[in-house]
């Protein structure tokens, strides 16, 4: 007993010093943040506010890191292609080299357009407005952080901004066409996201695993699916990550994507080929096909991210640096050297120091993944942004890869029941019929292809009804018996829940934050 009580102090001890690390670790940024910046400033009221712009600047790319960054490396930890520590060493990496090399010299201070700068009164509401959005944002992230949620970064930022711009100028000050874009967001994201996700799944089920020699099928399918994810992340990168370096037209990233998408596919087509020669025929040689493509998705997916979302966390401080610089109100600012460096090393410290447990969540928690389950998500990932943004839909990242988590997920609850009623209908086909006769038709059912199941189940349905011995309702009620369920439920519904409060807390947290901070600095 006092070994027992004496390895759980141990445990806990160890919980305790990893927690004060994390913590020592992240003060130790924002005091250096802090440090730099007051070296830069003159004093007075205006440097002590870029300061505190500066350390919720930081704060905010911290949790950006901890958990927007999850969605694009949980699936491939989840499914076994990498590491935790890989997942983080390499997402961190592009994280930042997105930031820094394609996040851009300027960079909008109104996310989304959400509110009227040139109803904001003067230069001091500006900073007070951008400050409490800022932290309002940064603080609705921490707590979704901590109960692991994944939210979505752009709608955390988009309330703070909504509230405080509310709280300065009145209700007329918003946009309401784009809160109305944002909130159907919630449902077009996920949706879209699933619905892709499940689509490449059941064609990688139909073509490669459901059939007999499962080599060959992949042999065949495996270098057109890398290549069609080749012809996406081209594509998505072309207008999202590089955007802000060159601009590249639509119908131009496709033809780019074509090109990449064709070398790959010649390049891999004798790769695979050597592959599966010293693989045996089943599933899981198939799944390790998958793992360098998976790979390339979650740098991929980072960098891009890193480019796109990096303005989350130092849009705000970029607006609030040159109203401070230029004395007045600004809808496009640029972004120092300095401010893109808080936004980067921000992102990559928090993904290492907090990201574990939202990449768990999304890579394991949601549903079972494995390599192939996760391509398709990483793949559906690129797509969806590619489609919404063409036709001008909005629609959050973090909703897209936890859409197509559980989209994955309820697909297989699908094929899975599906699959058990077939087994309950064959049996009661064969009820009358000599046991041993059921349990050969039921192994040469379990071997087939599924175009020779197909054909054995209409066969069987071919006899009378009257030959059946359960009525309707009682094989009905059967079919329930077999349904399977693969999504935890209740995080389905937690972070559903997180995800419609998100805009709302986050504006009545700003709101707040906003009266405060001017109620401290008006004379």
């Amino acid at each position: 007993m006092n070994l027992l009580r004496t390895e759980n102090v141990e445990s806990a001890a160890q919980r305790n010093r990893d927690e004060l690390f994390r913590f020592g670790t992240a003060l130790i940024f924002i005091v250096g943040i802090m440090l730099f910046t007051i070296v830069r400033t003159d004093g007075g009221i205006d440097g002590i506010l870029l300061v505190a712009a500066a350390m919720i600047g930081g704060y905010m790319a911290m949790n950006i890191g901890a958990n927007d960054v999850a969605n694009n490396v949980g699936p491939a930890v989840g499914s076994h292609a990498i590491t935790l520590t890989g997942a983080i060493f390499i997402a961190a990496f592009f994280e930042a080299g997105g930031a820094m090399i394609a996040g851009g010299d300027v960079v909008g201070t109104i996310k989304s357009g959400i509110i009227d700068p040139d109803l904001v009164a003067d230069r001091d509401t500006f900073i007070w407005l951008m400050i409490a959005a800022l932290l309002a944002a940064a603080v609705w992230l921490n707590f979704a952080t901590i109960v692991g949620a994944p939210v979505s970064t752009t709608h955390s930022i988009v309330g703070g901004v909504l509230g405080a711009g509310v709280a300065a100028a009145g209700w007329g000050i918003a946009d309401w066409s784009v809160v109305g874009q944002i909130v159907a967001s919630w449902v077009i994201s996920p949706v879209l996201g699933g619905l892709i996700a499940a689509v490449f799944l059941y064609i990688i089920k139909r073509t490669i695993t459901y059939k007999k020699d499962v080599l060959t099928a992949a042999n065949r399918m495996v270098p057109v699916l890398v290549a069609i994810m080749a012809w996406a992340f081209t594509t998505y990168l072309m207008l999202k990550g590089v955007k802000k370096i060159v601009t590249v037209s639509f119908p131009v990233a496709l033809l780019i994507g074509l090109g990449v998408a064709v070398a790959v596919y010649l390049i891999l087509q004798h790769f695979i080929v050597r592959r599966t020669a010293k693989m045996e025929n089943h599933k899981g040689s198939v799944n390790d096909l998958f793992t360098i493509p998976l790979i390339f998705a979650a740098a991929l997916l980072s960098f891009a991210h890193g480019a796109n979302d990096v303005a989350n966390a130092v849009g705000p401080l970029a607006g609030i640096n040159e109203a401070i610089v230029g004395g007045g109100v600004i809808a496009k600012a640029s972004i120092p050297l300095w401010v893109m460096a808080v936004g980067a090393i921000g992102i990559s410290l928090g993904l290492a120091l907090y990201g574990p447990k939202l990449i768990r969540t999304v890579g394991s928690e949601i549903t079972e993944l494995d390599k192939m389950r996760a391509f398709c998500i990483a793949l559906a990932a690129a797509i969806t942004v590619i489609i919404a943004s063409q036709l001008g839909l909005p629609v959050s990242s973090t909703h897209i890869a936890v859409g197509g988590v559980f989209g994955v997920g309820f697909l297989r609850e699908y094929i899975k029941s599906s699959y058990a009623r077939m087994l309950d209908q064959i049996r009661e086909h064969h009820i009358n019929h000599d046991p041993e006769a059921v349990d050969d038709f039921l192994a040469r059912f379990e071997a087939a292809d599924v175009a020779m199941k197909g054909e054995m189940l209409r066969n069987m349905k071919a006899q009378a009804a009257s030959d059946r011995l359960l009525g309707k309702q009682e094989r009905r009620d059967l079919g329930r018996v077999h349904r399977v369920e693969l999504v935890k439920r209740n995080l389905l519904f937690r972070i559903a829940a997180a995800w419609i409060i998100t805009v709302p807390v986050a504006a009545t947290l700003s709101a707040m934050f906003f009266y405060m901070i001017r109620g401290m600095l008006l004379p």
